[in-house]
């Protein structure tokens, strides 16, 4: 398709007031974790790293972080398990009620976190009598993850068809077999894109963690919200969100790029 020149100009500039408006305020965060004035006067007149050193040295951001880890990395492996499994029955079988249920599955990453956050604070406390902790946080994070390994393997499965796997069956290959050598090679990197995006989700999440987790869980967007209005710690918490960004870029680039290779045809290297 061709267009004009006009229209052209026009989507660029369209394009790159879309970008600032996105990438400038993060730009400023992460200059502004390099400005040596606690004031954070701008632009700034000189830089440092000491604020970087002061994060590293600090004991809550160390706990937070491992709490974000640990947590972005157990809810993503039961998003793996979880999400695949749901994807292979949706893509494989037909029964009655299939779309009712491939919706109720992508529906949670739809709801206000708000609301999701408060639905599973009253089933933990209320209905089952549970605290909140660890435990609770990783369900509530599960949640959304699923969504985006169940999506990203049940557009593979559908590229895929079933040829394959019926002529592994023909040769006298069982299911188990099947799915070994010849399924899961060819899922393994929509199911490594999905797992990247759903940790990388579970990462920034906070409202979510913010009604599921309990006392002595603070991840590190918790961290920041809690420490955002302190005056002595607000150089720290730009450091903290700027490691946040860059925490961010590696998982969402990787599924990406591994969406995007596999879909062309190629391999991710």
């Amino acid at each position: 398709m061709t267009i004009s020149r006009n229209a052209r100009l026009l989507l660029a500039s369209l394009l790159g007031v879309g970008l600032a408006f996105i990438y400038i305020p993060l730009t400023v965060v992460v200059i502004n974790s390099f400005n040596s004035s606690r004031t954070f006067s701008w632009p700034p007149q000189e830089f440092t790293t000491k604020w970087w050193t002061m994060a590293l040295d600090n004991t809550g951001v160390r706990e937070a972080l491992k709490w974000s880890i640990l947590a972005g990395l157990l809810a993503t492996a039961i998003a793996l398990v979880l999400g695949s499994s749901l994807a292979f029955a949706v893509s494989r079988y037909n029964f009655f009620g299939k779309e009712v249920i491939s919706l109720l599955v992508v529906l949670p990453i739809s709801l206000p976190g708000v609301v999701t956050g408060i639905a599973l604070n009253n089933a933990f406390t209320k209905q089952l009598g549970m605290s909140t902790g660890l435990l609770t946080v990783v369900i509530g994070h599960a949640t959304f993850c699923i969504v985006v390994v169940y999506n990203n393997a049940v557009a593979r499965l559908r590229r895929m068809g079933t040829s394959l796997q019926e002529a592994s069956m023909d040769l006298g290959a069982n299911g188990f077999t099947t799915f070994r050598l010849i399924t899961l090679p060819n899922m393994a990197s929509a199911l490594l894109a999905g797992g990247l995006l759903a940790f990388g989700l579970s990462f920034d999440e906070i409202v979510v963690t913010t009604f599921t987790a309990g006392p002595g869980i603070e991840t590190l967007p918790i961290w920041i919200y809690n420490n955002l209005f302190r005056p002595n710690q607000t150089p720290i918490v730009n450091v903290v969100a700027a490691t946040l960004v860059f925490i961010s870029i590696v998982p969402i680039y990787l599924s990406q790029r591994l969406s995007s290779d596999s879909s062309s045809g190629g391999r991710f290297s």
